[in-house]
């Protein structure tokens, strides 16, 4: 394994933390807030240790798909652990476990908090928080490659490592280019957002702290009541930008560069609106029971349905108070999650449509043994590789999640909380039912509980292999004896 250039990596990475830490210390010296010496002390000794690392450019540059794994697992860790380390200086969050926490969910575009108050944070602490999210949202390796050249075949190693789904495959022959174009679409995306909410008199702070956390589809709201304190324009334009940013970015470069027709014809965009289309009529019909106004219902339904199967996790109502079924249906969004290649979360809706068309070709196989079936995706066939691959996320994810689950039970609260809490961090959704409800918090969970909760939630942002590639012993066994010899 190349370790020289893992590390060389990691250096920029922390290089360009300190870039983004610059925001939060830019945010403290505007509200003239004593936070400020905690970001910028972060942010300088990010940039210095970064720099000693990356002095030297390592000899041998190109690497493989170990190392790309490997390099993003240790990069979203890296990030985890600088990124905390504020939190803890100021004082706000004084608990590193708790400041970890924080931090991994707001990388991982999670949303989990263990604040109880959030609007007692500087507004610098709650920028960062945000902030966060949006720097996770389309990955920070992604930015990497956007704007720091690398050795062009690993580029796709590293994309194949980050980027969510079951295929990673480029917009245009450069990887380099592909990243910039779609970083290019997430920051045209996140500006439109931000002026039509400065339309509906948000205030400037309040307008970039929500597009950055819907953006990244996060869902770290900076008031106690997420977003129910707004008005219902401003809710409807979150709405909206949750449900498109869990739209695979792929379709906004056929939109934008190519034929408008390719886009809609997307299998996996079609099925994605249709599950949101029936998910709004169920819970829509569920709540007009309850609901005096039809606007209101509608809102709250849609709301919540966008915000749930895009692993965003912003609220305009306590869920937790509806229904079975409308809790039932939104529960189930937790695990079908947004399009592959988007900044949203959970399974994927492509690989559940692989899934599903596994099933129906094994049925034909049993009444027709000798027909040949192939798997197709947007009238393509899907090879076999990928078919495969999909299978054994499958696997992975449910061993990862009931082990979870169990961890979890030793907690000694009701089944319904330990169940979501997992379901929120691992889909990286943010807000369960009961005790992890969006307005309860997850501070009450022990260290271990937590720990295996940061877990869970850099395994769903980084679709499990990636980080699980580091406590595998061949690797390293591998790693040794190359140093050995």
């Amino acid at each position: 394994m190349n370790i020289s250039i893992i590390g060389y990596i990691l250096g920029q990475i922390l290089r360009l933390q300190s870039l983004f830490l610059l925001l939060p210390s830019l945010t403290a010296a505007i509200y003239h807030e004593k936070s400020f010496i905690s970001y910028i002390t972060v942010a300088f000794s990010c940039f210095v240790l970064g720099t000693v690392i990356t002095w030297k450019k390592p000899e041998e540059q190109v690497f493989y798909l170990k190392e790309g794994c490997v390099a993003t697992a240790l990069s979203w860790i890296v990030l985890s652990l600088s990124g905390a380390f504020p939190f803890v200086l100021t004082g706000e969050i004084p608990h590193f476990t708790d400041a970890l926490f924080e931090t991994v969910s707001g990388f991982t575009t999670t949303g989990s908090s263990i604040l109880s108050n959030v609007e007692a944070l500087s507004y610098s602490s709650l920028l960062w928080r945000s902030f966060t999210h949006w720097i996770g949202g389309m990955g920070v390796l992604v930015f990497l490659l956007a704007v720091i050249p690398m050795s062009g075949g690993s580029n796709i190693n590293l994309m194949k490592a980050e980027s969510p789904g079951p295929s990673v495959g480029k917009l245009v022959p450069k990887m380099r280019s592909t990243a910039r174009i779609l970083y290019l679409i997430y920051i045209g995306m996140s500006i439109i957002m931000f002026l039509l909410l400065l339309l509906g008199k948000m205030p400037v702070f309040d307008a970039l702290a929500t597009t950055f956390g819907t953006a990244g589809t996060g869902g770290f709201g900076i008031k106690n009541d997420s977003l129910a304190g707004y008005s219902p324009y401003i809710q409807w334009v979150t709405g909206i930008f949750m449900m498109l940013f869990g739209v695979n970015f792929n379709a906004y470069y056929f939109i934008l560069f190519h034929d408008v027709r390719k886009a809609f014809k997307m299998e996996e965009v079609r099925w994605y609106f249709t599950i949101i289309v029936l998910s709004v009529f169920v819970i829509f019909t569920d709540l007009m029971q309850f609901y005096p106004n039809f606007g209101d219902a509608l809102k709250d339904s849609f709301f919540q349905v966008a915000s749930i199967i895009t692993t965003t996790g912003f609220a305009t109502a306590d869920f937790n108070l509806w229904s079975a079924t409308s809790k039932s249906t939104l529960v189930l969004l937790m695990f079908l999650g947004a399009c592959a290649g988007s900044t949203g979360g959970g399974l994927k809706i492509s690989r559940l449509i692989i899934l599903v068309k596994t099933i129906f070709k094994e049925l034909t196989s049993y009444t027709h043994p000798k027909s040949i079936v192939k798997i197709k995706m947007d009238d393509k066939p899907i090879e076999h590789e990928v078919v495969r691959s999909a299978n054994v996320y499958f696997i992975t994810y449910m061993i990862i999640f009931v082990v979870s689950v169990f961890c979890l039970t030793f907690e000694n609260i009701d089944l319904i909380s330990i169940f979501t809490a997992v379901a929120a961090t691992f889909n990286n959704i943010g807000p369960g039912l009961e005790m992890v409800g969006p307005t309860a918090n997850f501070g009450h969970f022990s260290d271990f509980s937590k720990y295996v909760m940061i877990f869970d939630m850099l395994a769903g942002r980084l679709e499990l292999f990636p980080l699980l590639m580091l406590f595998h012993p061949e690797l390293w066994k591998e790693t040794i004896k190359r140093k050995l010899k």
